[in-house]
């Protein structure tokens, strides 16, 4: 085990984990936070989040990077800064965008994304790509964040349905998964945090490498679809398909971290706020850390809710 990491985790994220070859599931859930757009460091700091996910840039773009002042003055205060990017697709706004990519794209690049445009199926066990992400990752570690967040990693189902052999694209996820876990930490040390988003049913064709080589899981929409809860038989699909999968990270000392868009905007009384509450007793009773975001799914704001979030768990 990290004996620096888990010391961190435990006195400044709340986590705590066995140290002893006997399994110990000892909960205690991380107030965390997910701002993908205008992250403000000083509201951060202040903010009571223990944890952020946030973008390496304001807006996305090279323009816009958080500098190292920025991120040591977040970790300064007792925060943890975790760096969002998206291994499973390409997106039109990063600095490795080619214009030329629309009429003439490279081989490893598919079709766009239909419910989020200028996003970009890749074939991401390709060398070209892979590359790419390592060079963004270097932007990552000269910033100075503690971890990065793997999201799409899901991506290996949609090529499941272009026709390839799942244990195909499933291995070459976790290949690379493992890749950038071990590509991080000789760089920032064994401490440096990662944590994929989505996919967890990937976990069925892992040998034990994956799960050795993560600090936790995300997931979204575990209880409900934007404002709506899940009828009885999808809920009880995800219980049966992903749920499982979680509780798997959580039996061997890692954290789950939970986002549901149940926000609607509209004031924290009524059906809303009961919503909220609602989502976040499901996600505790299942020991994931939670965290209510907006259901606009923009994640351009730290949602804090008076009372609620960040959590006093």
């Amino acid at each position: 085990m990290r004996v620096l990491l888990l010391t961190i985790l435990l006195t400044a994220v709340l986590i705590s984990c066995s140290t002893n070859t006997e399994k110990k599931e000892n909960f205690h859930p991380i107030s965390w936070a997910y701002q993908l757009q205008g992250a403000d460091p000083e509201e951060i700091e202040t903010s009571g989040f223990k944890l952020i996910v946030m973008d390496y840039s304001r807006d996305g773009s090279e323009n816009s990077i958080y500098s190292k002042d920025e991120i040591n003055s977040i970790k300064s205060h007792g925060v943890i800064p975790v760096a969002y990017i998206s291994i499973g697709e390409a997106e039109d706004y990063r600095f490795y965008w080619k214009e030329e990519w629309q009429k003439n794209p490279p081989d490893w690049l598919g079709p766009e994304n239909p419910e989020w445009k200028g996003n970009y199926a890749v074939k991401y066990w390709d060398s070209q790509w892979q590359k790419i992400i390592f060079t963004y990752i270097d932007k990552i570690l000269q910033q100075g964040f503690s971890g990065i967040y793997l999201d799409k990693v899901d991506e290996f189902e949609f090529w499941v349905a272009k026709g390839y052999k799942e244990e195909f694209t499933a291995e070459k996820m976790i290949d690379f998964i493992i890749s950038i876990s071990k590509y991080t930490r000789n760089r920032k040390g064994k401490n440096f945090l990662i944590i994929p988003q989505n996919g967890e049913g990937i976990l069925k064709f892992d040998d034990g490498r994956l799960l050795n080589e993560i600090d936790g899981w995300a997931a979204e929409d575990l209880f409900f679809n934007g404002t709506r809860r899940w009828s009885d038989e999808e809920q009880k699909w995800i219980n049966e398909n992903r749920i499982t999968m979680l509780q798997k990270i959580i039996k061997n000392d890692k954290f789950v971290l939970c986002v549901d868009y149940v926000d609607d905007g509209s004031g924290y009384y009524g059906d809303n706020l009961e919503r909220i509450k609602n989502f976040i007793s499901m996600a505790l009773q299942h020991k994931f850390s939670p965290y209510a975001a907006r259901s606009d799914r923009e994640l351009n704001l730290l949602n804090i809710i008076p009372g609620i979030q960040p959590g006093n768990f």
